[in-house]
Formats: C-alpha cells, structure tokens, sequence
C-alpha cells in the first residue's frame, strides 16, 4: 500500500450505518409517521421518491404507509411501477387537516432528524479514531503557500493539541491563509447529519454554505430500498472550514429559532464541528473581545459546549472544533493574561523575508500566467522599499501583479510585469508621502477642559 493511499485512508470518516429497524432512526414512531405527512402535504409522491425526500429506505417507511392508510390520512392515487414502493401517494381531506395540524406545530419538512445521541456518538467516535497531523502532512496542506519552515513547525503541535490558535501580527501577512490552511491540511471528510432532533425539536445542520459536499447527485431507483448502504440522514463533507469576519455577534453562536418554521438552525461553531472555526479580525466584532472569550471559557477547556432550546431545556453537545483567532491587533489590548492563558498557541505572522517575498512574487507570477523576472523585484526593493522605509507584507506581491496585470488589460496587451507598470502600480498601491502628509495649521490656544474618562481601545500591533 502506497503512502498516499494510506493517509487517504487514515482521514476517511467513520461512515454512519444505515438504520435496519425504525427503532434504530432513534425516531419515535409518531415522530416519523407526522414527518411523512408532513412530506405529502406538498404534494403527490410515489413511495420511492418519500424515501428519497426522508433519506430513509422504503422498506422501513412501509409500516407508516400501512398505519396512516388505515387511518384514511393517505390513499394510492396510482403506481408508476411494481409493489408498494411504485404507488403514488396522496392526503385524502382528513390527511390534509391532520398535515396543517402537524405544520402548525413544526414546519420542517426534509430528510429525517438524527437523534442527538447518535450525532454525540458519531462526534466523539470521529475525535476518538482521527490520527494526527505530522509535518509531511501539514506541508502538503501548505503547499500552495510560501510558508516558512519554523511557522509551520508552530502550527503542527497547535494543530495537533486541539486547544486554541493565536494567530497575530502586522496585517497583510495571511494570518487569514494561514487558519484556512490549517482546515486545508487537517483535510479528509466526514459526515453531517441534514438535522438533529432534540426531545422533539429540530435542528437543522447541513448548510450548503459551510458545507461542501462530496456527494453525487442520489439516483431516486430500486437502491433506495436496500439497506446496505451508509445513512443517508447524513451528508459526506469535506473537514468544514467556518470563517466569520466583524459581522460576528453572541447571538450567532447560539441556536437561532424562527417562530414561523418554529424549528432552529444550528450555530456556528456546531455547523464546524469536527474542522476548524476562523474568528477572523479578532477585536473588531460588535462585541467586545472578553464577551466573546467568556463564551468560549467552557467549550475550550470542557472540549463541550451547553446549547439552550427556547423551552428552557438546556442541553450539552460536544465541542469537536478547533479555534483560530486572527487579528492584527495588540493581543495585550484585547485581553487580560487570564484569558490569554486560555489560548496556549500564540503564533507571530512575521514579515517575509527577501527570499520569501521573491519566491511569493514568483508564485503569484505563475498564478497570473505572466512571465516572472526576478530583476523586477530587486528593481522594486531598491525603487521603493529601502528609500521610503517600507516593510515587506505577504500580500504586497499579489496585489502589485493585480494592478500590473489590469493596466495591461487597459492597454489592451498581454499580461506582463515590467518597470514601467510597476512604476505605475506602485504610484496607486503606495502612499504618496507628500500628499499624504496635511501641511502643518496654526494651532488654537487651548482651553480648559474638565478631564474625562476615555475607553480602552484595542491598538493596532506594532513590530
């Protein structure tokens, strides 16, 4: 067996195993027959195409089929194949007052819920059996990035611990790359469930947003009623990768109930259980950074987090996510030394050196299609980096190409770098010092003023 298969087959997810016996859903009986009226309220469907809708076989769902018919809730309007699975189904009158009763109560309608149990075991199992990531392995999930060797090396052991990342520093220098790679080298799959069901209320998990599914489109045929097949309640993902930005509010990290659907959505941090949750521009939320760190005291410690429904019922889920905090802000500014002491994994996102920054020009040459000359990056440090006291940014490269590349588009020529576009480029990608600077004003005499109290702010780092 080659390496790579190896590592492919030590990131595979453990894959949930389709229920044999509606007693293994984990679903109530009365839970599933109100979910499979609920389906027919939108319309006609044959039984293949329910068990398609409700991710479950047909061979289990043949018992509803059987209770609601007695109950005169449903009647066969026709069959479109052989057997029960091929009849179409319809709500008789009485089926439709009992599916408006049903919706009343709870609109979701969709693929079965997965009983919080399951979803607990599946999450600690998957923790349990995932192997650990080593540095051949983490340089391949960088290796679209210059990265040097000893920030990798820093990465590794925090990847690996499972606690919280620090990521800081100037900004410019990827420390937004740097937490996404982290989901890229931790790689493999896993599973999703489309909802969980806690003591009857739903939540929904699977979000095409957050999610990238690794799954082909599902053929509605005779394979729906086999049961050797995984569960299909839950969706093959790659490792979810979340990111959220200054639009990050408490709110957003607890279960969002609308009163309409009258089901939830699940938060952030759950829909990135089992990958990685990237607080980016840390300090920058519209809360303060210790209102954000409070409520991650317990799951980052516990390794379990407490969701409350809007019933009162408080109940605990773990907590399977690696944090990243990215900012480039003064950490001192954000947080006392206690809370600190929370995120062990402190990484500096420096400046790239000259040979990196060569090398990272090179790469996004390669990336544009353009041709790359290492003449015009010495041209650029001596232009304007030594005379003007400029600090080398890792996302300087790409931008300037950016701009090189688009003055030519204007001119209507090929794509190419040269002195004379980089000289335009930097004259609109770089301050001009001069009409930068405001000509000095006569100052007013001052006066008097009683002294007030001024709000700590964060501050922006400083090498």
């Amino acid at each position: 067996m080659s390496e790579a298969v190896a590592a492919a087959i030590e990131r595979r997810a453990p894959v949930p195993e389709a229920p044999g016996t509606l007693e293994a859903t984990g679903l109530t009986f009365e839970q599933l027959r109100q979910l499979f009226v609920k389906t027919l309220y939108t319309g006609e469907a044959t039984g293949l195409a329910l068990a398609e809708r409700l991710r479950l076989p047909f061979a289990l769902l043949e018992q509803i089929v059987e209770h609601v018919r007695l109950e005169k809730l449903v009647e066969v309007r026709g069959a479109s194949g052989g057997g029960s699975a091929g009849y179409k189904y319809g709500l008789t009158d009485l089926g439709r007052d009992r599916g408006q009763q049903y919706l009343d109560a709870n609109q979701y309608i969709g693929p079965a819920p997965v009983p919080l149990s399951q979803y607990c075991a599946y999450v600690r199992h998957g923790r349990d059996t995932r192997g650990f990531l080593d540095r051949a392995r983490l340089r391949e999930g960088f290796a679209h990035l210059i990265v040097g060797t000893d920030t990798l090396d820093q990465l590794g052991p925090a990847v690996n611990s499972g606690k919280a990342i620090f990521i800081y520093g100037p900004p410019g220098n990827g420390k937004t790359v740097l937490a996404e790679g982290v989901g890229r080298a931790l790689g493999g799959d896993m599973f999703v469930p489309h909802a969980i069901d806690v003591d009857g209320q739903v939540i929904t998990m699977f979000d095409p947003v957050n999610h990238v599914t690794l799954e082909a489109p599902v053929d509605s045929g005779p394979s729906i009623i086999k049961n050797a097949q995984p569960d299909r309640r839950w969706v093959r993902v790659k490792r979810p990768v979340v990111t959220v930005g200054g639009e990050l509010t408490l709110e957003m990290l607890d279960l969002s109930f609308n009163a309409i659907s009258k089901f939830y959505e699940a938060p952030l941090q759950l829909k990135a259980n089992g990958g990685v949750f990237v607080v980016d521009d840390f300090g920058r939320q519209r809360i303060r950074p210790r209102d954000l760190l409070n409520r991650w005291i317990v799951p980052l410690e516990s390794r379990v987090d407490y969701l409350t429904l809007h019933t009162g019922k408080k109940f605990e889920i773990p907590f399977d996510v690696l944090i990243v905090f990215a900012t480039n802000l003064n950490p001192e500014s954000l947080a006392d030394e206690a809370f600190l002491r929370r995120i062990p994994y402190k990484i500096y996102a420096k400046n790239p050196t000259p040979e990196e920054f060569s090398q990272i020009f090179a790469l996004n040459c390669r990336r544009r299609n353009v041709v790359f000359d290492p003449v015009v990056v010495e041209y650029l440090v001596r232009r304007y980096y030594e005379p003007r006291g400029i600090e080398m940014r890792a996302c300087q490269p790409r931008d300037l190409i950016e701009q090189m590349v688009n003055l030519c588009r204007y001119d209507g020529r090929d794509p190419a770098i040269s002195r004379e576009l980089l000289d335009k480029a930097c004259s609109s990608y770089f301050l001009d010092e001069k009409a930068a600077t405001p000509p000095a004003r006569p100052r007013r005499p001052a006066r008097a003023r009683a002294p007030r109290a001024v709000p700590k702010e964060p501050v922006e780092w400083s090498a």
